[in-house]
């Protein structure tokens, strides 16, 4: 059976992160589905284009039985995520990875990916790449001196640069 992936796509999304994990699924025969971290499907990237996700984080509740992997793109709202944590797309954000977490689904992301992942409370003593300025906020979570860090079923990159060198260690994961 093919595998699958659930993408988190916030609003707005790092398109360079994001169109990476999308082209290498694709190419590898890895189904997935885009879940916009938004009321709504429609979103667009740091840069401006318009996507129209193919459901929003609230309707993957319930869900994980149906996806091998959880995959957080991360991009511009996670900076705001303080201020917007009580949202409803972000409360279901929470409780989709934490429901991923307990089923010991692979976990993805990148930039402030483990961040989320460590206000989820599924990353404790794990080795995550963060990007620096989110790297205070992982505790306790291991921040990785490596580009990308890979940690049981947690694979993580610094940065949307790092994505590339990442994804073979999760498609490897994923067989």
């Amino acid at each position: 059976m093919a595998k699958r992936a659930a993408v988190l796509a916030v609003d707005p999304v790092n398109g360079m992160g994001l169109f990476e994990y999308l082209e290498t699924f694709y190419e590898n025969g890895v189904g997935y589905e885009v879940f916009a971290v938004s009321d709504t499907t429609d979103i667009r990237t740091n840069s401006g284009v318009r996507l129209r996700a193919d459901d929003t984080v609230g309707n993957l509740r319930g869900r994980s039985d149906d996806f091998d992997a959880l995959v957080f793109a991360c991009g511009d709202a996670v900076p705001l995520f303080a201020q917007h944590a009580s949202e409803p797309h972000n409360v279901a954000l929470l409780d989709v990875i934490r429901e991923f977490a307990a089923k010991d689904k692979v976990l993805v992301g990148h930039c402030a990916a483990a961040m989320i992942f460590s206000l989820a409370g599924v990353c404790e003593g794990r080795r995550v790449a963060v990007h620096p300025l989110a790297a205070p906020a992982v505790a306790p979570a291991v921040v990785a001196d490596e580009a990308w860090a890979a940690d049981g079923n947690f694979f993580t990159a610094r940065n949307e640069h790092a994505v590339e060198a990442l994804l073979p260690a999760v498609l490897n994961a994923l067989k």
